[in-house]
């Protein structure tokens, strides 16, 4: 997966680099199929914004959260990710049946 991080109005240090690399863990162990991911992080007048886009197969996700710290805006996207993630999972899983010549069928 590629993580491409951005910063707008604000440098991007090396520990919010690696917090949201263990951020994005998180994501990636309930979902494993994440070609790459942006992430923009920006400063605006007594708002700290985060934006995060994933691109999956089939799909693009895009969720935004904005917070008086950018830690919690961070975590508060990432809880919106996750969610929106295992959503498009369950959409995205087959629940297909047995054949009826598969089944084990018990003798009475």
């Amino acid at each position: 997966m590629n993580l491409n991080i951005t910063g707008h109005h604000l440098d991007v240090t090396p520990a919010i680099r690696e917090y949201i690399q263990t951020k994005m863990a998180r994501i990636v162990r309930h979902f494993d199929h994440v070609i790459d991911a942006q992430a923009i992080l920006s400063l605006e007048p007594l708002k700290h914004r985060a934006e995060l886009t994933l691109h999956i197969p089939g799909k693009d996700i895009h969720c935004e959260a904005s917070e008086d710290n950018l830690y919690a805006a961070i975590d508060l996207l990432m809880d919106k990710v996750d969610r929106k993630v295992l959503q498009h999972k369950t959409r995205t899983q087959h629940h297909h049946h047995l054949a009826v010549k598969r089944q084990m069928f018990e003798a009475a």
